[in-house]
């Protein structure tokens, strides 16, 4: 593009704001570079939310966005600020907002896993990493502050003739296309809210009022996870999306569960608060590995998988994992006793292959027993990391009306 682009430029009843739309790992979400964002909306604010709320299209009461950039599902209806951070140790900062598709809010509490695979691509895109630490040739570590939960990202961006490479034979379950693996490091996921077993143990029963008493394993680890037994709520964990995202009232019970689940969490006060707290925590239901055939015709085995997961984001059915999902299942498959780890075979492991939806997906986590500063003992992950990949689908503006 030959224009110039310095700051959002008024022209009729539109503005237009520079602009990355970006897919990463089985997310695709608008970037922006802070600077770039009108005056009054470069801090938190009513400003700030009203804004990206209208680039996506929400609130939509027709649930399709179709006067907006996003895609009306919980996996792109995304938007990501990144700035250059002032803090030697990192990169960039990178901050997440998971935008209500039909309601008018942006719930800010949690991270994306999967886009947080695109972040560091985007910020060397962006010209927000200096370009003399940017190597010719080989892998760039991308030192990222997830602003929204004060944790540190790593991101291993392959880089070639000092570009970055977004093409490669890597397959991504839940991706049509191939593209450059990026592996992506959370460095000590856990406690982004409090400890990484909120209520001190590792599994819990629940009383969810029309479901009952329920096993379940609360964790707090990549994003707050609520984990039950797929059998104690009638389900095979074999499930796709239209098993049960057309069924208001499956819905429902998982979103009652979510909200009880919250609660016991410490998360809200009362469940008539989950309703502004969308994003977190995510409710998944988990089952021994059975052989099933994925939403795109593909069949697994059983001998394929260690474990299966179903999770729930922004009350529908993923269509495969949600990235900080995926290092909650990693990191509570790694310690024995919870619902994850019974259903996995139990014992204590550094890795976990689960089967979703759309496929298979292994992430890593090394937990370790220790004591903590205070002299209490527990479980600590130390790293949780996966193979994601990214690919920048457009760059310019976008433009958004100037009211309403």
């Amino acid at each position: 593009m030959d224009e110039l682009v310095t700051a959002s430029q008024i022209e009729g009843a539109q503005i237009k704001i520079p602009a990355t739309y970006m897919r990463g790992g089985t997310s695709k979400g608008v970037f922006f570079h802070l600077a770039d964002l009108p005056i009054e909306t470069q801090k938190v604010g009513q400003a700030r939310d009203a804004l990206l709320m209208r680039i996506i299209g929400s609130p939509d009461p027709y649930s399709k966005h179709i006067d907006g950039m996003g895609g009306a599902t919980s996996s792109t209806s995304k938007v990501v600020i990144l700035s250059k951070s002032d803090d030697p140790n990192f990169d960039v900062e990178y901050l997440f907002g998971q935008v209500s598709i039909d309601k008018a809010f942006i719930d800010w509490s949690g991270n994306c896993g999967n886009l947080s695979s695109a972040v560091g691509a985007c910020a060397i895109h962006m010209g927000l990493i200096d370009s003399d630490k940017i190597p010719e040739n080989g892998l760039f570590e991308v030192t990222i502050h997830q602003a929204n939960i004060d944790k540190a990202i790593v991101t291993h961006v392959p880089i070639s003739n000092g570009e970055v490479v977004e093409m490669g034979e890597f397959m991504l379950d839940g991706v049509a296309f191939p593209a450059a693996e990026i592996q992506v490091d959370f460095i000590e996921p856990a406690a982004g809210e409090g400890s990484m077993f909120p209520t001190g143990n590792v599994i819990d029963t629940l009383q969810v009022p029309g479901v009952g008493l329920v096993q379940a394993t609360f964790i707090n680890s990549g994003i707050p996870t609520i984990f039950i037994d797929a059998e104690a709520i009638g389900y095979h964990g074999t499930e796709l999306q239209e098993d049960i995202n057309n069924d208001e009232k499956a819905l429902a019970m998982f979103e009652s569960i979510r909200a009880y689940g919250a609660v016991k969490m410490g998360l809200i006060d009362g469940v008539e608060q989950a309703q502004t707290r969308q994003h977190t925590p995510k409710v998944a239901f988990v089952s021994p590995p059975k052989s099933y055939v994925t939403s795109s015709g593909q069949l697994i085995e059983d001998d394929d998988i260690d474990v299966l997961v179903r999770a729930l984001s922004m009350g529908k059915l993923h269509h495969a994992m949600m990235g900080t999902a995926a290092v909650a299942i990693g990191s509570a498959a790694s310690i024995p006793g919870t619902v994850v780890n019974r259903a996995a075979g139990g014992g204590e492991r550094d890795s976990v292959v689960f089967g979703h939806p759309s496929g298979t997906l292994k992430v890593g986590a090394k937990a370790v027993y220790s004591q903590g500063p205070d002299g209490a003992k527990g479980w600590k992950i130390e790293k949780a990391s996966m193979s994601r990949s990214a690919r920048i689908l457009m760059e310019g503006w976008v433009r958004v009306p100037v009211s309403g």
